[in-house]
Parts: C-alpha cells; structure tokens; sequence
C-alpha cells in the first residue's frame, strides 16, 4: 500500500511591502488569497498540525480526500490583518507557530524581522479555530545549542502560550528547520507531540512525528508553481525544489561541524579548568 502523503505548506509573512529581512519568505495578500481560493477550488479540507498528529497515530481518525496543512512560522502581524479573514472565507485552518520573545507585549526581547503579533491578536486566532503552536522563544538555531538553552528555548515558548492561551500546545516547528536527534528529543520531553521541519518534501507518516516535512511558499512563487507544489506528487515536488534539497543537506554537515567544534572546544576549556 502506498504511503500517504500530505502537503504541509509553510508560511511567514503575509504583506503589502514587508521590512527587506522579511521580503523574501512573505507572500502578499493578493498572492495568499488566490493560493487559497486554488486550494478550494480543488477540494482540498485544511487541517492544523494537531489534527494531522491525531490521524497518524494508530486508531486515528481518517483524513479528508484531499488534506493540506497552512502554517505559517513566527508570528508575523499580518497573518491576523490579511491571512485570517482569507481563511475564514473557505472555512480554513491553520497553524500559527510564534515565537513567543518576538511577540509584542510583555515577552519581547527584540530581534523580530518585522512587526509582529501581540497576545490579544494570538487569542483572536485561537478563538476562530487557528492552531497556536511553538516555534522557540527568541529563534535560535536550537541544533546549535547547549542543553540548557535547548531546554530553555523550548519550555518557555510552550510556558508563555499556556498562560496566555490557557492550554499548553502540541504542536511545534524547528526555527529555520534545524532539528537533530537530541533537538527532537527536547521537544518530546517538553510535551510537544508533533513538529516540524522543512524539508521541502510532502509530509508522510515514515517521517516520523517529530520530523514532519513541509513545503515553502516565497514570494517569488507563482500560481502555477503552487499548484505543481500539490498535485505534482512526491517525483515532482522533489524535483521543484532540488535546489534547496541540495543545499539543505549542505548547511546539515556545516552546522554537524560546528556542533562538533563547539562540543570539543568546550570539552578542552574543561580540562584546562580541571587541570
């Protein structure tokens, strides 16, 4: 039997003139709401992350013919202005993954790309269905840090979004989808039960929970790209982005060095220390 395969769209900005470090990974919301309509009109039922989690899972419910996931990473002001009324259209959900230092409000610890949420409009999209989940506290490259800051990182995201929300969330994203075995171990030890990467592959069950692949809409996607991204297959999709499959593998073995490098400066400050 063939494995299922689901495509897991990835989102960040959605704007009329983005700040430059936001431009390219932003669509406008002319480009998002004919992306969307196209995706009605080929009867394709939004799921959030969460639902997705629950069907794979043995003695899930099933899903719909035609499933896609809209995610949208980080948390920027205009998934509620622009994206939110497009989804509620066509009876959309989605999932919204912030991290919560980016935030405005009480939690910003600056460095956000653009102008952002604040809680009350994180609320609002909870309440009309959207999917709140975790995508660290100020966005590191969670691969590349110690055990302290991992945990760190992890827990107070899903912390701040259980106090402002009421409920912890389940679902998470790897900033830039950076992961590693111990990143994902992190991540399921803070009681997250999915997550997601990049990847640029369809989503399927093999891939594992906590390593979920997605597809990325940029700017510079056209519709016709778009629609290739869903009905092209997995040969298709891995062929439109062969590109950033390539070099995603490449910065993979840069950041294991660095990793590396790093782990075995530390080890020998330590023994200098001991000494």
């Amino acid at each position: 039997m063939t494995s299922p395969t689901v495509p897991v769209l990835m989102y960040h900005a959605v704007g009329q003139e983005p700040s430059d470090a936001a431009y390219g990974l932003s669509v406008s919301p002319s480009a998002f709401a004919e992306q969307t309509r196209l995706l009605a009109e080929r009867g394709f039922t939004a799921l959030t992350t969460g639902q997705l989690g629950d069907a794979w899972r043995p003695g899930g419910p099933p899903l719909p013919r035609r499933p896609v996931l809209i995610t949208f990473d980080d948390g920027y002001e205009g998934v509620h202005r622009h994206a939110l009324p497009v989804l509620a259209e066509h009876g959309f959900v989605s999932t919204v993954f912030v991290s919560t230092g980016w935030l405005r409000g009480p939690y910003d610890e600056g460095g956000a790309l653009d102008t952002m949420l604040d809680w009350s409009q994180v609320r609002e999209l909870a309440a009309a269905g959207m999917e709140i989940g975790g995508h660290t506290h100020t966005h590191p490259q969670l691969d590349q840090l110690d055990d302290a800051l991992l945990w760190y990182e992890t827990v107070r995201c899903r912390d701040l979004i259980a106090r402002e929300l009421g409920v912890r969330p389940t679902s998470f994203a790897y900033p830039y989808g950076y992961s590693s075995r111990r990143v994902r171990h992190a991540v399921r030890a803070a009681g997250f039960a999915q997550s997601l990467a990049v990847g640029n592959a369809l989503a399927r069950p093999r891939q594992g929970p906590y390593a979920l692949e997605r597809l990325t809409v940029r700017r510079s996607t056209s519709i016709a790209e778009f629609g290739r991204m869903l009905d092209s297959g997995p040969l298709g999709v891995a062929r439109a982005f062969a590109k950033d499959r390539a070099l995603t593998k490449g910065y993979a073995v840069v950041r294991r060095t660095r990793r590396a490098y790093t782990l075995l400066t530390e080890s020998g400050r330590a023994s200098g220390t001991a000494d």
